[in-house]
């Protein structure tokens, strides 16, 4: 019985620091950057949730994997976009001045984000790479027999048609983190 109520303590403890951060890191946010504040919290926790799984820490699950990923999806693109509207600096906005200076570039990071967030849904059935549950490499980038390449239904990456539901989840997932950390690093202040 100690054991469980020590238990119980501890994850009743644990909610509340994390509850904690979260009200405190968006302390004194409104409108538009609490709005955002919320959809990137709501994309961290997905992350949060895939990123143990893409590395093999926890059980694989394609059902969870693609719920996450449409999380992800719904708060990436436009539905992102719209939420900084010129000059949205207000404290305690992480947003850097340069999305406003660089719109084209920031607005198509969150594009792909979009694609590869999709892109995540799609290869959810297919596993990891490492637990060997991918096809073929020739069959993923267009070799004999490939559909990668000029598949319809598929997305623009780097000027290739890429099939996302041929990947294995995790490099998708690799890719789309890649996406998130390009924007960050670019157009997000250092804590």
């Amino acid at each position: 019985m100690k054991t469980e109520n020590l238990l119980l303590g501890a994850v009743v403890a644990s909610v509340l620091v994390v509850a904690s951060q979260s009200v405190f890191a968006h302390g004194g946010a409104t409108g538009v950057v609490k709005d955002r504040m919320d959809g990137m919290g709501v994309m961290k926790d997905a992350m949060k949730v895939l990123t143990p799984m893409m590395r093999g820490q926890v059980e694989y699950d394609a059902a969870v994997v693609r719920e996450h990923a449409e999380d992800i999806s719904h708060h990436a693109g436009e539905a992102l976009t719209r939420l900084f509207p010129e000059g949205s600096l207000d404290a305690p906005s992480e947003a850097k001045p340069e999305i406003w200076q660089d719109w084209a570039a920031f607005s198509a990071l969150a594009d792909q984000l979009r694609v590869m967030a999709d892109g995540l849904v799609d290869a959810s059935e297919n596993g990891l790479m490492m637990a060997g549950e991918t096809p073929a490499v020739g069959g993923m980038m267009g070799g004999q027999g490939g559909t990668m390449m000029g598949q319809q239904g598929g997305s623009m990456v780097s000027g290739s048609m890429m099939d996302y539901s041929q990947m294995p989840a995790d490099g998708v997932f690799t890719m789309m983190g890649q996406v998130c950390s390009a924007c960050h690093t670019r157009f997000r202040v250092e804590k």
